[in-house]
């Protein structure tokens, strides 16, 4: 949950960057609808973390070859975290979809997100993977949900993704 947190934050970036970036009507409804979805995601896993007294955002382990170093973490909202998740944009993904406009923020932006959707459905996995994750009926049901929203919006943005002109 609390990686799921930080892993959120960077897809409701992403998806503040397209008003100013693209004049796409169904991009933009559709990252709309990713900004909400993803904020009351985060909502809820701060109520869920709070509720059994566990930190929000705590500094994460550090893992050998996921290191960066704290510049290359400047405009990125992760603090206390020294490694990527499954699926999150490196900081040279971020500023090049901060760069782009039109077709290519199109692009851009799809083929991230679909990617950091991805990276979601392995937190999930890895999440049921791990011994009684299943057992709490509500972050079962969370985590369900995640996983079925994210499958979906993954096909919608490849069908975007072939609409896209080159």
């Amino acid at each position: 949950m609390q990686g799921m947190i930080t892993h959120h934050a960077q897809a409701v970036e992403m998806t503040a960057m397209i008003e100013s970036r693209t004049e796409n009507k169904e991009l933009r409804l559709l990252g709309a609808r990713i900004s909400k979805s993803q904020e009351d995601e985060i909502k809820f896993m701060k109520r869920w973390l709070n509720a059994r007294g566990e930190q929000i955002n705590p500094s994460m382990p550090k893992m050998p070859g996921m290191e960066m170093s704290s510049n290359s973490m400047q405009g990125m909202d992760m603090p206390g975290h020294s490694m990527l998740m499954p699926g999150m944009l490196t900081p040279k993904q971020i500023d090049e979809l901060r760069k782009s406009e039109g077709a290519k923020f199109d692009e851009l932006f799809l083929r991230g997100m679909i990617q950091h959707h991805g990276g979601a459905l392995t937190m999930v996995k890895d999440l049921f993977d791990t011994a009684g994750a299943g057992q709490d009926a509500e972050l079962f049901s969370f985590a369900t949900d995640v996983d079925s929203g994210q499958r979906a919006e993954i096909r919608i943005m490849q069908s975007m993704l072939g609409e896209v002109p080159k």
